[in-house]
């Protein structure tokens, strides 16, 4: 009997593993395997963190950052790259300085990591690489930002140090001390990140302390919007491996605030008051996405909130926070873009918005949409499996980079 019911216990506990792992992927996704093992390192993360909090053991984005203290990697130089750590107006950064000579003055991007402002950092292992590879690839000084982080740190803290950065590395004498080429400078960045980079980028238009004007900005399925969570992006990828819309959601509110009244308005799309309306019209996605991105959806007008929250937490309206609600007049100031959607992404439909936005702009874009891809695929070319489609939207963005910058 003793045998018999040690194994029913594995056959049970083998199904509910065999469950866990298995978890239906759209078709068009190569190596779908790898794609689930990924999908259930991150949902078993999630559940971990729901389960601390629920138990009052720990807050459920401590638990989330354990991803990037397993991922940390110390700064080191190899043959190519003189990898550092040091600061900036007081901010940590990475910085990578290319070791081959250069024939002139040296490009330079300026990069926000990703993770929901609340999690990642410059010296994760998948970050690394990509600050790394970029130095070696375009011969380019690359500056990786340590941003303060929530829910310690809320919105406009993250903004304020990456901007402060930046704006420090456009000074001419930190420019010239570097080689860089102050007529080719990037700023660049993934999810949380890409709307970083897209907020500085539109702030910099309205600092006349700042004389040198950025070549080109690279947004990486980029957040850049609070308004409307109900997209149909999010509508279809509610679901989706790493970032669900529950998730996506309680990364915005916690942007803001810990208040939880803010993320239970945020849910059910009712956090926009109605003195706001006006803002609608730059997030009107029914004017704003192609028609195959519409499909059976109807555009519901807003349901607005209370005015109270929006008195509380301005935040939300705020384009720093969403960089969406700039006016057309400055998006025609803004530099050469290159915008990375993924189709099976609750942001996906930011990104378009915005290239529409700015291709009505008379802006130069080039947005590059992956119909197999999911948010953050980018990262993955090492840890905890290797994609081939993170390694070539990574070469599509080196190219990109390459030819602009």
């Amino acid at each position: 009997v003793d045998m018999g019911s040690k194994l029913l216990c594995l056959l049970l506990a083998s199904v509910i593993l065999a469950y866990y792992i298995y978890s239906p992927i759209p078709g068009d996704f190569e190596e779908p395997w790898k794609v689930m093992l990924i999908a259930a390192t991150f949902r078993t993360v999630e559940h971990l963190a729901e389960a601390a909090e629920y138990l009052g053991l720990k807050n459920y984005m401590d638990v989330l950052t354990l991803i990037t203290t397993v991922e940390y990697v110390s700064p080191m130089s190899d043959e190519n790259i003189t990898v550092a750590e040091t600061e900036f107006n007081n901010i940590t950064i990475r910085l990578y300085l290319p070791r081959r000579a250069s024939d002139g003055l040296r490009r330079a991007v300026v990069y926000f990591h990703g993770g929901g402002w609340c999690a990642g950092q410059a010296g994760m292992k998948s970050y690394d690489h990509l600050t790394r590879q970029t130095s070696n690839m375009l011969n380019a000084v690359v500056v990786s930002v340590n941003y303060r982080l929530a829910p310690k740190y809320h919105f406009p803290i993250q903004f304020e140090d990456v901007y402060s950065v930046t704006k420090f590395f456009l000074q001419s004498s930190v420019l010239s001390q570097y080689g860089v080429d102050p007529d080719r400078v990037c700023v660049a960045g993934d999810s949380a990140g890409g709307n970083l980079a897209a907020a500085v980028a539109q702030q910099l238009l309205e600092d006349p302390e700042v004389k040198t004007k950025l070549k080109v900005q690279a947004l990486l399925y980029p957040a850049l919007q609070a308004l409307d969570l109900n997209l149909p992006s999010y509508q279809e990828n509610e679901n989706k491996p790493i970032l669900s819309k529950s998730l996506m959601v309680r990364f915005w509110s916690e942007y803001f605030t810990s208040d939880l009244s803010l993320r239970e308005a945020m849910i059910s799309n009712r956090h926009v008051p109605v003195e706001s309306s006006h803002l609608f019209q730059f997030v009107n996605w029914s004017n704003l996405l192609p028609e195959e991105m519409k499909k059976d959806h109807v555009y519901i007008s807003p349901t607005y909130g209370s005015s109270k929250l929006a008195q509380k937490y301005p935040g939300f309206l705020d384009p720093r926070a969403s960089p969406l609600l700039a006016s057309d007049a400055q998006l025609r100031k803004l530099p050469r873009t290159y915008i990375l959607t993924c189709q099976h992404d609750v942001l996906r439909d930011d990104g378009f918005m915005y290239a529409r936005r700015l291709q009505t702009a008379g802006i130069p874009v080039t947005h590059d949409h992956a119909k197999d891809a999911f948010h953050g695929a980018m990262m993955f070319v090492s840890f905890p499996a290797e994609l081939a489609v993170g390694h070539r939207l990574l070469n599509r963005y080196f190219e990109w980079l390459n030819e602009n910058l």
